[in-house]
């Protein structure tokens, strides 16, 4: 319902033949472009500020151009860079970009380059991640005398990665000599023998925080590494004509018409490492770490048509027919069902399901439509608020007025405010006896620092419930002895997780919406979350949870999450003075 905004999205494809093969079996030598098109299409709701792409040409003679790049922003990004006339070549690298960082423009769009005469110490790189301890990877950097230009996750770790790249290249222009090679076969040499798992190696050892990191260099090298926690996902394919990677399994099912059990997910810790010659391996670059993956990716970003994240979803909705049915006081026969379009329209089919598998009789109907995204373009707050509120509609005549229920689900509750300005406003027009809002994930109560646009504290309503709780309560000494722990200690644990305890998820529920009802709406109004319990049932093999939990699989999340609690508290106490 509420639009959150995920990092990125990534594609590689590495040609294993010439080009000419392609051309005979394909029609076209412009087949490689054509799936990359493919590929970054079916991935745009994982970033629409931006795109861009690069690639390599293997057989560009010296002297003449061998890697390129293109960039562009806004919505048609993709469609954009496609129709400049792109070169042909070998080794193709795509990316789809969200910021979470608050950074936009064309400079911020990835993939970065890093320019040489060498080909060997060209270095183009992009990924889906953000860092949490950008902030010591500076200071690594410019303790060696380096002076980055850009300071940003992304440049640093060009310019950290490309520093470990230039000494691979030395070491090996060091090798080729005592090997009695002289001029270009030195050159020859080192363009056939890099070995990118050295330099990611000593670039990753450097980094806290959730990544898919990818990479081409000019030499013919493409790479892609996994963090050690698995928190960022990436999916790869390999046959005797291709190896392709992309950030969700449906995508290279689609494009290379592929079943589930073709594609294989790169591990924690784990990189994909494809040689200049096309040989290629898998190697681990650093130690896995207890797995993490994000559940929310599951809930919320990736694709639902992936066989088992579809699965995970319909499980969610099913799960909570319990807590629904006595929100409903058992009373089936008087109740709609629907859900907020378009995400949770999963969840929905798993939750009716889940009622008629215990012999219920559900009534089910479309009772909210999202509308064409209206633009607010009017000056006066109020009015654009008013015009806000209209971008979603109902079905009028689709309950009965006063006697039914009406139960909607909703794939997350984050930050409130859409249920606030337009849901809860629309849904009293139909006038149900009663509305109970249901949730597929678990209260989202603490910030993302892994890739996902939510960093603040008070943009939560279970948090802005809670604190309310504690301030009608005379909490304060809690709230006090919260920052000052965050203060002292911010990486001896969560101590944001100490606010929430006090209190039970339905006391947080029922404080919820008396934030967020209208205060002229009538109908009374329920919320039913997701449990943790649950969320692992549904998703056994994504235990990443620190968004509903405060368990953080990193130092830097957990430092972060403190320091975004000591943030929020000196700016109450500044707004208060």
């Amino acid at each position: 319902m509420e639009q959150l905004k995920h990092e990125c999205g990534v594609a590689m494809i590495r040609l294993l033949k010439p080009l000419d093969y392609y051309e005979k079996r394909y029609g076209t030598r412009r087949w490689a472009l054509n799936k990359l098109y493919l590929m970054m299409e079916k991935q745009h709701n994982r970033g629409q500020e931006g795109a861009g792409i690069a690639c390599v040409n293997l057989d560009a003679p010296v002297g003449t151009e061998y890697m390129f790049r293109e960039k562009a922003e806004g919505k048609d990004a993709i469609t954009e860079i496609f129709g400049r006339g792109l070169p042909e070549a070998q080794l193709f690298m795509g990316h789809l970009r969200y910021s979470t960082t608050g950074k936009s423009g064309l400079q911020y769009v990835h993939p970065f380059l890093r320019r040489n005469n060498w080909r060997a110490k060209n270095l183009c790189l992009c990924g889906n991640f953000n860092m949490t301890n950008i902030d010591e990877v500076f200071s690594f950097l410019t303790a060696q005398g380096q002076s980055p230009r850009i300071y940003g996750d992304s440049y640093i770790t060009l310019e950290l990665m490309g520093h470990r790249l230039d000494r691979e290249v030395e070491r090996l222009f060091v090798e080729a000599k005592e090997k009695g090679l002289e001029g270009t076969d030195i050159t020859d040499y080192i363009d056939n023998h890099v070995e990118m798992a050295n330099v990611l190696r000593k670039t990753m050892e450097h980094y806290d925080g959730g990544y898919v990191m990818c990479g081409l260099t000019g030499s013919g090298e493409l790479f892609s590494v996994r963090d050690p926690w698995g928190i960022r996902p990436a999916f790869y394919y390999r046959d005797d004509d291709i190896i392709a990677l992309a950030s969700e399994r449906p995508v290279l099912q689609t494009t290379f018409d592929l079943s589930a059990d073709d594609i294989c997910e790169l591990k924690p810790g784990e990189a994909l490492i494809v040689h200049k010659n096309g040989e290629s391996r898998l190697e681990q670059i650093m130690p896995a770490q207890q797995l993490s993956a994000c559940s929310f990716e599951r809930i919320y970003f990736s694709r639902g048509s992936d066989c088992d994240i579809y699965q995970e979803r319909k499980r969610l909705g099913e799960q909570l027919t319990p807590a629904i049915l006595k929100a409903i006081d058992g009373d089936v026969t008087n109740t709609v069902f629907s859900y907020i379009p378009n995400t949770a329209e999963v969840a929905y089919y798993g939750m009716t399901d889940g009622f008629r598998q215990q012999g219920y009789n559900v009534r089910t109907e479309k009772v909210v439509w999202k509308d064409i995204k209206m633009r607010t373009f009017i000056a006066d707050n109020s009015e654009r608020n008013d015009l806000a509120a209209h971008v979603y509609d109902i079905s009028y005549g689709s309950l009965r007025p006063y006697d039914d229920n009406l139960v909607i689900i909703d794939d997350s509750i984050v930050r409130g405010t859409t249920l606030r300005e337009s849901i809860f406003k629309i849904l009293d027009r139909l006038h149900p006896k009663k509305i109970v809002m249901v949730s597929s994930s678990p209260q989202i109560r603490y910030p993302d620092y892994y890739g996902i646009d939510m960093a603040h504290l008070e943009e939560f309503c279970a948090f802005r419930a809670t604190m309310a709780l504690i301030e009608e309560r005379g909490m304060w000494q809690l709230i006090n002895d919260t920052y000052l722990a965050c203060k002292r200690s911010p990486q001896t644990g969560n101590h944001v997780r100490a606010l929430y305890e006090p209190f039970t998820v339905d006391e947080i529920n029922n404080k919820i919406v008396e934030m967020l009802r209208p205060k002229d709406m009538k109908a009374p109004v329920e919320l039913v979350f997701q449990s943790i319990e649950g969320l692992h049932h549904a998703c056994p093999n994504h235990p990443g949870d620190w968004y509903f939990t405060g368990h953080y699989p990193t130092s830097g999340g957990t430092r972060l999450c403190n320091q975004a609690f000591v943030n929020y508290y000196e700016k109450v106490l500044k707004l208060h003075s």
